[in-house]
């Protein structure tokens, strides 16, 4: 089984000649206690091509230290990253595989390089004996598993100990470098190895130069989406918080871009991909939307007076909740372990390195990007002209939710365009996103008032009091009424006469 750590750390230049300052004048440190030294031997997996590395990702199998095992890194933000470990064997375990897969596809991870570390180590205690950070101090050997190339330095790594104050680290890194020790340009140890025996060339090539053309915007706004996309992978697998949501999120911008513009790509090769991508995120959503409306349903039992509460109305919930929160989940993952997927994936690396573009993708951006967002507008204008029309009822809820997908999408295009024409396209975002606020929460409401009915029912059955159940429709209604009234006013103020203004289009 894997265990998680979050690891927050900084890195600094050494020499063999490099003293430590007292580290006990540093603002909450008592004592520093010298744990001693540590021999340890890394080898790091990757592919031939090193995918794992341009991703910031680590993968190694560790012998020496407390910690012998599998290691595997994800970055999270600067210096920080979750180590999912995993007991030593000599096969990848499983479950650090399944977490690298989006990256490796059906290659295999082969060992690239080898780390020998002779690690000094010092812990750092507050005035009651509980570990602030560790300080380790080691004198590293770097060699290429396939020529025998070797670099060697020295390097200091402080790491936050768990539920450790982040401060603490500038406090102590503003010490080291009073006493000369400069912070490391390097992201890693293994960025260092692969840096110092010429391995980094593999993936080092340069990323396109913008053009300023319109073509080269959308493209910057692709991989962007691409980046997230992949990076998120690991976080569906692991259930961790938001992942999902994001994931989805990343593949409704790449469809949204496909379609609004396709003056710029040729619609011939992105609509299979649009369509795969539709796939993944029915896939991801069923997880998602069970997400959402168990939070909804939860908060609206909150908000009611305890004398409101008729009958085991909460552990209904709870049960409603794990049945299809379990289904949903093994979906996702089995979406995400299927050919289908990494074939998705492939298409889109060849969509960035082969774009179909045509011909006003040469064009200005202030000329071709304005019309796409004004189009979208249109678009919109319709669906919500169209659904305003309609009395209430279930006609009406559906052109809202179509009103809403176009909202949606006129939304990701403004934000597509925000890089290229500044403000004008970031208001139009902006005001896109109030409407689709507003049509988003009728829709809730509208998925809302289906399951309650069915959760109505089933109490019923059970020869439960189905009067909550009831209470919570009524108010959902309410709710979807008060969001039609205020659709017209929200829309008013949405005009796109921004980009008009500022001489956009």
């Amino acid at each position: 089984m894997a265990d998680t750590k979050r690891e927050i750390e900084r890195k600094y230049e050494a020499t063999p000649e490099t003293r430590l300052p007292d580290l006990t004048r540093v603002p909450g440190v008592a004592t520093v206690v010298d744990q001693g030294t540590t021999e340890l031997d890394a080898v790091y997996y990757d592919t031939p091509d090193l995918r794992l590395a341009a991703a910031a990702i680590t993968l190694r199998r560790r012998t020496g230290g407390d910690d012998a095992g599998w290691h595997l890194k994800l970055p999270v933000a600067p210096g920080v990253r979750d180590e999912i470990r995993s007991p030593l064997s000599t096969a990848l375990p499983r479950t650090l595989k399944s977490l690298i897969r989006a990256r490796t596809r059906t290659t295999e991870p082969e060992p690239v390089i080898r780390l020998l570390s002779s690690r000094e180590i010092h812990l750092l205690l507050d005035a009651d004996g509980t570990p602030l950070a560790e300080l380790s101090r080691d004198a590293v050997t770097a060699e290429r598993l396939d020529d025998g190339r070797t670099a060697h330095w020295d390097e200091i790594e402080v790491e936050l100990a768990d539920d450790g104050d982040p401060a603490l680290l500038d406090k102590i890194g503003k010490r080291l470098r009073k006493a000369g020790i400069a912070a490391s340009d390097a992201p890693s140890k293994l960025a260092r190895a692969l840096g110092e025996t010429g391995l980094d060339a593999a993936f080092a090539a340069a990323p396109p130069t913008p053009s300023g053309d319109a073509g080269s915007f959308v493209l910057g706004y692709l991989r962007d989406q691409v980046t997230a996309l992949l990076g998120h992978d690991p976080g569906v697998r692991r259930n961790t918080p938001d992942a999902v949501h994001q994931m989805r999120v990343a593949t409704r911008r790449l469809r949204s871009a496909f379609r609004s513009y396709s003056a710029v790509l040729d619609r011939t090769v992105t609509d299979p991909i649009g369509e795969e991508l539709k796939w993944l995120a029915g896939e991801l959503g069923a997880a998602r939307d069970t997400e959402v409306l168990a939070e909804r349903l939860r908060a609206g039992l909150d908000a009611l007076p305890r004398t409101l509460l008729l009958g085991p109305v909460r552990g209904r919930l709870r049960i409603w909740t794990a049945a299809r929160g379990s289904g949903s989940r093994r979906r996702a993952l089995t979406a995400l372990d299927s050919a289908r997927y990494l074939a998705l994936l492939t298409a889109l690396d060849t969509l960035l390195a082969d774009p179909p573009l045509r011909k006003r993708a040469a064009g200005a951006p202030e000329s071709v990007l304005p019309k796409a967002l004004l189009k979208d507008y249109g678009r919109l204008a319709d669906r919500i002209g169209h659904a305003l029309s309609l009395p209430a009822g279930p006609d009406r809820d559906l052109a809202m939710h179509d009103a809403r997908k176009a909202a949606k999408r006129a939304r990701y295009a403004g934000e597509a365009a925000t890089a290229a024409l500044g403000r004008p396209a970031k208001w139009f975002a902006k005001r896109m996103k109030a409407v689709q606020t507003v049509l988003g929460d009728h829709q809730d409401s509208v998925v809302a008032r289906d399951t309650l009915r069915d959760l109505a029912i089933q109490a019923h059955a059970a020869g439960e009091s189905a009067f909550t159940w009831g209470l919570l429709y009524g108010r959902e209604q309410r709710s979807a009424a008060d969001r039609e009234l205020e659709l017209p006013g929200v829309w008013s103020r949405a005009a796109p006469d921004e980009l008009r203004k500022h001489g956009v289009g």
